[in-house]
């Protein structure tokens, strides 16, 4: 804003903050076009690329907002000034400069591209790819020959709704003319995103025969419109394809940004990062934003600026609580710098009034003793407490607590009003997948059952208000994860466009999993694990009966040389687990194949807290077991570490002095007590001991080798266990000659 002031003397500064704004966007995003504008300054004058495109939308907008000093947008190649950009990497270029021409499809001849034709190819406007055809009536013939009572009204309004340029509606008749298939399950090889667009429309008018395509990778039915090695996958599998170690906080996770040197940053480290905090024009703390106002932004900890008179300027606006002097004060002057009339500094203003404005240093603080709503003692802080803003929230969501809220709700909003961390469930309640869903049923737009909760999208928030419902009796209590279960299968098998797959897939989740699950229970609800491995099973047994039908197999005429095939194909999935529904349908004579089953003889339910606390001590003080494995059992029973976390310790996450042991299982070591202490000692120990013993045996460069350690570590532990092997050939070489000299002589004759 400084530079283009300092260019642009007659847009106000106001008017220039809110072009900034609409260019710039994100801090992200206004850092590296304040970065480019700082480091060359010039281009506001000259025009002139390289340049990142949001400096070229910069120019554009400030000359429509009246800017005369501000040079416009400047071609790379012939220099003319530019209404619109046109970029190749960080240069920009005019309309006639800028796309290059490129050989035509039908004549040859290099030219500049005008359109493409079915096959991608490019044409000059000489050759266009002519096509007398509608392609909306192209469409509707397809969409019709899979349901002959489609109203075509409505495929033509999917059409228009999902391509509304007729260009691009060609584009769509041709692909669809060139693969049909792409209607009836096939849609994650749409070369176009609109093709996904049209079949999701086309579901929703009920057209039978249009089928959702499944992600190619995880196998779900959702929305897939992201590319991927040729295919569209979800934007789960996306974040999975994009996984990369945090540069900050070494989080695998999919980067949410880069840093200056583009190094990967998690969404964590994102939203901490210093340069993303802004100072709180309510409390005055460097917080993350939560709502943007007019007057500047407000932290998700503080409610909306309320109107009050500013105890420095004395104006009636909208007014934050100053955390030094606990008075209210508008935002213009939370930005007011001034001579302190005690000291004389030029500083910010705290208190005082605009004739004799005070410093910090000479402004005595306020002590906080209560919510100035309920008088909460145990509220230090300016503003209303947390209990105050949950209630408050509640009153915006539900509504007063009066007779005609549900009795169901009425218990919910008791339960969240009196939680114990009030600031948690606020959170809760502000999460966009809650919130509406709440709102809805204090209205009476939503009936509080749980038939309409299942008509709402599944998510992980979803799940828990279910649970929070039926703990406070608002809904009564079912077999959630059996109703989930049952929900899962009806659509993944309504998904299926092969009738016949369908029927078997039908018949093996609900007559074979469904029951024996059911069987197993006996009346008790089922836990996530079970809902799980359905889950899982039934997705390998889709991808099976799928691999069948891309190499046109059939269930029944498959071999045992055809399953071996399966196992060794690269684009096969769920190998292992499809073998469960492989010997299912050679128990039920549906097929002459076999898959080997591997038998579990591990524990079949969790330990119970006696058998817990029985096998913890019998590890504590039975001696004749190993020391090692003693130790690795405690971890596990005593502090939940997985096997594979136990496995990656080594001797130097143990640390023993005086003060004891410490073993380090996360950021922070932990104290253990005895005698697992005695029992890490004793395992570093033995592992010290027998890595000295194999030092002195084997050479450096094989122990390196063995144990997977730097060969300079090697080195040092053979130097530590006095092992010398610098006359290790010499040594090898003679006892190779004295066995052969001994074996001369035992053929010698006596």
């Amino acid at each position: 804003m400084d530079l283009v002031a300092a260019i642009e003397p007659q847009l106000g500064t106001e008017q220039i903050r809110t072009v900034v704004t609409g260019i710039a966007g994100g801090r992200a995003k206004a850092r590296r076009l304040a970065s480019h504008l700082a480091g060359r300054p010039g281009v506001l004058t000259d025009g002139r690329s390289p340049a990142p495109r949001a400096v070229g939308d910069l120019l554009i907008a400030l000359r429509e907002a009246g800017a005369s000093h501000i040079s416009p947008p400047c071609c790379a190649d012939c220099g003319k000034s530019m209404r619109t950009l046109q970029r190749r990497g960080q240069d920009w270029y005019c309309w006639i400069c800028g796309p290059q021409p490129e050989p035509c499809g039908a004549c040859g001849n290099t030219r500049r591209v005008a359109t493409r034709d079915r096959a991608g190819r490019p044409r000059c406007k000489m050759c266009p790819d002519l096509d007398d055809r509608d392609p909306i009536t192209v469409i509707q013939t397809l969409v019709s020959a899979l349901d002959p009572a489609a109203d075509r009204g409505a495929i033509a309004d999917a059409v228009r709704r999902s391509a509304p340029r007729p260009a691009y509606q060609q584009k769509l008749a041709w692909a669809l003319e060139t693969d049909p298939g792409l209607l009836t399950g096939d849609g994650h090889l749409a070369p176009l995103r609109a093709i996904l667009r049209l079949i999701d429309l086309l579901h929703t008018a009920g057209i039978a025969g249009v089928v959702q395509p499944a992600c190619p990778r995880c196998c779900r039915v959702v929305r897939i419109d992201k590319p991927l090695d040729g295919q569209r996958v979800c934007r789960t599998c996306i974040a999975h394809s994009r996984l990369q170690d945090c540069s900050r906080c070494g989080a695998h996770r999919e980067p949410a940004t880069r840093d200056d040197q583009g190094r990967p940053l998690c969404p964590n480290c994102l939203i901490t990062d210093p340069a993303n905090l802004e100072t709180c024009i309510n409390c005055g703390r460097l917080r993350l934003v939560n709502t943007r106002t007019p007057d500047g932004p407000i932290c998700p900890s503080c409610p909306a600026l309320r109107t009050a008179t500013c105890s420095i300027c004395g104006e009636n606006r909208p007014c934050g609580t100053s955390r030094t002097t606990g008075r209210p004060w508008c935002p213009t002057c939370q930005r007011r710098t001034a001579s302190c009339s005690a000291c004389g500094r030029l500083s910010a203003v705290i208190s005082g009034t605009l004739a004799e404005p005070l410093c910090a240093d000479c402004t005595a603080p306020e002590v906080w003793h209560t919510c100035p709503t309920c008088t909460d003692p145990d509220h230090p802080h300016p503003g209303q407490c947390a209990r105050c803003l949950i209630n408050q929230r509640l009153n915006e969501l539900l509504g007063p607590p009066t007779a005609t809220l549900h009795p169901g709700l009425q218990a919910l909003r008791r339960n969240i009003a009196t939680a114990e961390y009030p600031i948690t469930a606020r959170r809760w309640l502000n999460k966009p997948s809650v919130a509406p869903v709440l709102a809805d049923l204090a209205a009476g737009r939503r009936p509080l059952t749980h038939q309409a909760l299942d008509e709402l999208p599944d998510t992980q928030p979803l799940a828990h208000l279910r649970q929070v419902l039926v703990s406070a009796g608002a809904l009564p209590e079912r077999d959630e994860h059996m109703a989930r279960t049952e929900r899962f299968l009806a659509d993944l098998i309504t998904s299926q466009q092969d009738p016949d797959q369908r029927r078997l897939l039908h018949r093996y989740t609900t007559w074979h999993l469904v029951r024996r699950l059911r069987a197993k229970n006996n009346g008790q609800p089922a836990t996530l694990q079970q809902f799980n491995s359905i889950r899982q099973r039934t997705h390998a047994a889709v991808a099976f009966l799928s691999w069948l039908s891309t190499h046109n197999l059939a269930l029944a005429t498959c071999g045992q040389s055809d399953l071996d095939r399966w196992l060794t194909d690269d684009s096969a999935t769920y190998r292992e687990t499809a073998g469960h529904f492989i010997r299912w349908a050679r128990t039920n004579k549906l097929t002459t194949i076999h898959a080997p089953a591997h038998r579990w003889s591990g524990p079949t339910q969790p330990l119970d807290d006696q058998h817990r606390w029985d096998t913890a001590r019998r590890l504590l003080h039975d001696g004749a077991l190993k020391a090692e494995d003693r130790l690795a059992g405690l971890l596990l029973l005593l502090y939940a570490q997985r096997p594979a976390a136990i496995s990656r310790l080594t001797t130097t996450d143990v640390e023993a002095d005086a003060q004891g042991v410490r073993l380090h299982l996360g950021q922070a070591p932990i104290q253990l007590p005895e005698p697992v202490a005695a029992l890490a000692r004793a395992v570093t120990a033995n592992r010290s001991t027998a890595l000295f013993q194999l030092a002195t045996e084997i050479p450096a460069a094989i122990l390196a080798r063995t144990l997977g350690i730097h060969t300079d570590v090697a080195v040092t532990w053979q130097r530590l266990s006095a092992g010398d092997w610098t006359n290790y050939a010499a040594e090898v070489s003679h006892r190779i000659n004295h066995t052969h000299q001994h074996g001369d002589d035992d053929h010698a004759p006596r």
